[in-house]
């Protein structure tokens, strides 16, 4: 009976924090917590907001949309959504679809939507086109970041002025020093960037990070706000996406979410602090939607 009692003890004495389990939490970039209100409060400022995900957390892809219904009662039809989910070249589908122009299956098919579309942006899709909502493909053409990463930046000058139209301005400019790259290249363990064959794989990155920031400035009017779906690491730091795009558009107020992986919640692990303005903390074993 002793042991009962100490058992019960131990489990009171336990946070409510432990014992509620939660399926995430926020924090500043700092580290300390903060609600979403909170959040929101300043996101609403922001003109554009990147919402850096893990590309099969559910909790991430819920927050995005709950974040994209909260930003457009704020802003109403002066809202914008942008993915990198879709490439530049599939923006005539994606407007089709909008506009209820084309059936679901034709256009995951003419969309080239990842194989993960059901799970995970199709609600974020059908917002938009329940909402007359402008929904901006903003990642490069895969086949043009297979060049890349092939041949070097120097393989797209060989591609059609067809092509180009799909992709950033080029030149594109690409700094190896920049820390996000520099961590891209000890992936490989090439911290100096030697190799030729990582050397290239982090211009596929670049090409992509310039092509976003390329359409979302080229899209983005005055008076319009952008909510912004992407990986990560696209956008972590401040860097990726947005090192390109303060180079586009100086003058935007700019705000970050990151969505990181914790064995617990209760605080931000020191890895993570000034990974955004903003980080969602998710349990590492939260359930996976592939």
């Amino acid at each position: 009976m002793k042991k009962i009692f100490s058992a019960l003890a131990l489990l009171i004495s336990l946070s409510s924090f432990t014992m509620d389990k939660p399926a995430y939490r926020l924090f500043t970039g700092s580290g300390k917590a903060v609600g979403y209100e909170k959040m929101l409060k300043e996101l609403v400022t922001a003109d554009v907001v990147f919402f850096g995900e893990q590309h099969n957390d559910p909790i991430a892809h819920w927050l995005q949309l709950e974040l994209a219904k909260e930003l457009y009662l704020l802003h109403g039809k002066q809202l914008v959504l942008g993915a990198e989910m879709w490439e530049t070249d599939t923006q005539a589908a994606v407007d089709s679809f909008l506009l209820g122009q084309l059936e679901e299956e034709e256009f995951a098919r003419s969309s080239r939507a990842w194989p993960n579309f059901n799970t995970d942006y199709k609600q974020f899709l059908l917002f938009a086109k329940e909402h007359g909502l402008k929904l901006i493909a903003t990642n490069a053409p895969r086949r043009s970041a297979r060049i890349v990463a092939r041949e070097s930046m120097k393989g797209l000058d060989q591609v059609t002025v067809e092509e180009k139209q799909w992709l950033a301005i080029l030149p594109i400019a690409v700094d190896l020093e920049l820390p996000a790259y520099k961590r891209m290249l000890s992936m490989f363990g090439d911290s100096h960037g030697t190799s030729a064959s990582s050397r290239q794989i982090v211009e596929a990155q670049a090409l992509k990070d310039a092509t976003m920031a390329h359409f979302i400035s080229k899209n983005l009017q005055p008076g319009q706000r952008m909510l912004h779906l992407n990986g990560a690491y696209h956008s972590d730091h401040h860097e990726g996406i947005i090192w390109y795009l303060r180079r586009l558009r100086p003058e935007l107020k700019i705000k970050t979410i990151s969505t990181v992986l914790q064995p617990q919640l209760d605080k931000l692990e020191k890895e993570h602090v000034k990974r955004a303005d903003y980080v969602l903390a998710v349990p590492e074993n939260m359930t996976r939607t592939y």
